[in-house]
């Protein structure tokens, strides 16, 4: 571009219409939110000691460093020991994943459940896509049942662990999505076939 008036003016406007493209994008991203994230600034101190770490690490040792440390969310105070599960069979490649992950409460107690609950089943681990869906059911379930005490989300997860305790296996991520909807249904929560959970 000609360092010209004009290549200026077509240089402001490509930053312009960049900076919309970014706006919107975190809208998006802020539009699947259904637990107001934990501020940052409210995770000094396991900010500063979560950089000791040496990425990727194990949620172990995870838990080992900063286990004791507190979060604080709307729904209450929780140390990041509630939050991720101290096992060898989960990684974190970055700091952000672990601050993504404790910035949810709600959806991480109950998750660190589940992926304690599939590390009692000889040769199974959780894979990645599998647990995005999971997380994405509970998320549904947060944003649905609201106002009720996370009910939804605590009840679902309940199911997971007790098919992983009573079958010795994982159930698949559709059979998770359908009981979800079975429990929105039998609550009074319209499922739509168009959503996540209208299997």
């Amino acid at each position: 571009m000609a360092d010209d008036k004009r290549g200026r003016e077509e240089q402001a406007r490509d930053e312009d219409r960049r900076q919309r493209e970014r706006e919107v994008l975190a809208a998006l991203e802020r539009a699947d939110e259904t637990e107001p994230p934990v501020d940052e600034r409210d995770l000094g101190e396991f900010e500063s000691e979560l950089d000791t770490l040496a990425f990727p690490v194990t949620g172990a040792e995870v838990v080992d460093a900063v286990g004791d440390q507190t979060v604080e969310s709307v729904e209450g105070t929780y140390t990041v020991s509630e939050l991720v599960a101290e096992t060898d069979q989960e990684t974190f490649d970055a700091p952000d994943t672990v601050r993504m992950r404790v910035q949810r409460p709600t959806i991480a107690a109950a998750m660190k459940r589940v992926v304690e609950a599939v590390e009692t089943v000889p040769n199974t681990d959780l894979g990645k896509s599998q647990r995005e869906a999971y997380e994405k059911t509970l998320r549904e379930l947060k944003a649905i049942d609201a106002d009720d005490d996370d009910e939804g989300v605590a009840a679902i997860s309940d199911w997971i662990v007790e098919r992983i305790h009573d079958e010795g296996k994982i159930p698949g991520s559709r059979a998770v999505r359908r009981q979800a909807a079975k429990f929105c249904r039998s609550n009074g929560y319209e499922v739509r076939n168009d959503e996540w959970l209208g299997v």
